[in-house]
């Protein structure tokens, strides 16, 4: 791992009848167990029951990163074959009804949904999320102020939630307007330098701990909730790409996820 920008990847599938291709009401445990099996422990629940993550290994080359992602969507794709489901990579499900959705029975979840109410209810989203580690933790908020730019080129790659709720939206990616609800999405505040961020985090009460150790955009909108959830792309299309997965960066304490929402 001695590379200079390691990357890791999570990705998330609905999941849904393998007949009707509708959203899936309550997913047998019995899939997560085989799933998990097949891939090492590679996938994990979500926030809501009828989505699940598959996170890959920290990678040092796109091609091999693309490989395990390729390889983790196939088997997890097959093991959801044997249990009468198939997974649909996009930001959101063209039929899929929130309130119908149930949450994923876990401590951390009943906290987030005690915190959030509705706004946790509605949270029938998708993504990719792709973090880069920096080899010096300090030149994180320069790197976030130069991608500004680059920020509506990676929401056009975004495109792939036409549908809420079974309507037509009028837009391409509906998944940030969702979002939107939830607190510590979108954009942060503009920081121009590691001092600014550090300014706002002393204004802020120093909430947000040692530099070392906090991931920056998850104080740059302060909320009474706990809870911080990176925004990043909507998967692409599994009829674009039909094996695609995602990887993980949880060994990365000081990676920076590169948005592209």
């Amino acid at each position: 791992m001695d590379h200079a920008f390691p990357i890791g990847m999570e990705e998330e599938y609905f999941l849904v009848d393998a007949q009707t291709r509708r959203m899936a009401q309550a997913v047998p445990r019995a899939f997560f167990e085989a799933a998990g099996a097949a891939t090492a422990g590679r996938i994990s629940p979500e926030f809501l029951q009828p989505q699940i993550e598959v996170k890959s290994s920290p990678q040092v080359s796109m091609a091999d990163a693309r490989r395990e992602m390729r390889d983790l969507r196939r088997i997890v794709a097959a093991v959801a074959a044997d249990h009468g489901l198939a997974i649909l990579a996009a930001g959101t499900h063209p039929t899929g009804v929130w309130s119908a959705a149930r949450q994923t029975p876990k401590k951390r979840y009943d906290e987030v949904m005690r915190d959030l109410q509705m706004i946790g209810q509605r949270d029938l989203l998708c993504g990719l999320h792709v973090h880069v580690e920096l080899p010096d933790p300090d030149e994180r908020i320069h790197v976030m102020y130069r991608m500004l730019p680059y920020l509506p080129l990676f929401h056009a790659l975004s495109t792939s939630s036409p549908f809420w709720q079974a309507r037509l939206t009028g837009l391409k990616g509906y998944r940030l307007a969702a979002y939107d609800e939830l607190p510590r999405t979108g954009v942060p505040e503009l920081f121009r330098t590691s001092e600014e961020f550090e300014a706002y985090v002393a204004a802020s009460g120093g909430r947000c701990g040692h530099r070392s150790a906090i991931r920056p955009w998850s104080c740059a909108r302060p909320t009474a909730a706990p809870w911080s959830r990176t925004q990043s792309r909507s998967p692409p299309s599994t009829e674009r790409s039909p094996a695609i997965s995602a990887s993980t960066a949880g060994a990365m304490p000081t990676s920076m996820p590169c948005n592209a929402h």
